[in-house]
């Protein structure tokens, strides 16, 4: 008699277990087929708190050595007058070097050519944490030897762009959840969880290109500073998420 009432005991500790072991697996089984999928763009306008300004110091003379010697000469003083101003050396990054020959006549045959004299051309990229200063640093190198202008552009720190991105993904995820939401409505049903979601989306620097000073010009002579407007960014972000409904 003991041994049959062990026996029922056991089996009732068993089929309590099954029970527990369905009731807890019974909800987690989401993946009914049922899905609305929703996407949602969300916008965030930013300052920017880096800028990038490149420019070159341009030689020419018949003696490419000499062409070169002075380029040389000229560059080392616009570089040291803007580490004067506080600029880091590490902040100064040379960005192209190129010789070009430039030839007597160009409608002739390249037999018929004679090289009149080169041109050699260091272009040099500033690094600036402060916007601000973007003007100073022009009018100093222009000052100091640059006699050709590329670039500007304006970007945000690594810090300051994921700060910007999460407040666009928030947005972006707002907006997705609200049409999901309305569409679930028109439907009578319900959202009751997510199966995936998919993210994109960045900035662009706001970029000047082509601006130029040329020796001579009226501008280089100007005593009044370079004004430069940095103007805002907009960081975007998109999210395609698949709602689960019921």
């Amino acid at each position: 008699m003991i041994e049959k009432r062990s026996l029922f005991m056991i089996a009732l500790v068993i089929m309590a277990m099954a029970c527990v072991g369905f009731g807890a697996a019974a909800p987690l089984d989401l993946s009914n087929g049922k899905v609305i999928t929703a996407s949602g763009t969300g916008n965030v306008i930013g300052t920017p708190d880096r800028a990038q300004v490149t420019f070159a110091v341009q030689t020419e003379n018949p003696d490419v050595k000499i062409a070169q010697q002075d380029n040389a000469v000229r560059m080392a003083k616009v570089i040291d007058a803007l580490v004067v101003t506080g600029i880091p050396r590490d902040a100064l990054k040379t960005t192209g070097y190129n010789i070009y020959p430039v030839y007597d006549d160009y409608s002739k045959s390249l037999i018929d050519q004679k090289i009149r004299t080169y041109q050699v051309t260091n272009t040099l990229t500033v690094t600036l944490h402060d916007v601000n200063k973007t003007g100073d640093v022009i009018d100093v190198a222009v000052a100091n030897g640059i006699n050709q202008a590329s670039s500007i552009q304006f970007l945000l720190s690594d810090e300051q762009s994921q700060v910007l991105r999460t407040e666009a993904l928030k947005k972006a995820v707002s907006r997705a959840r609200a049409d999901a939401d309305t569409v679930a409505g028109a439907m009578g049903t319900a959202i009751i969880g997510v199966q995936s979601a998919d993210i994109s989306g960045g900035y662009s620097p706001v970029l000047f290109e082509n601006y130029q000073y040329q020796a001579g010009n009226a501008m280089m002579k100007s005593a009044s500073p370079t004004p430069i407007q940095a103007g805002d960014i907009t960081v975007s972000a998109q999210v395609s998420v698949i709602y689960l409904i019921r």
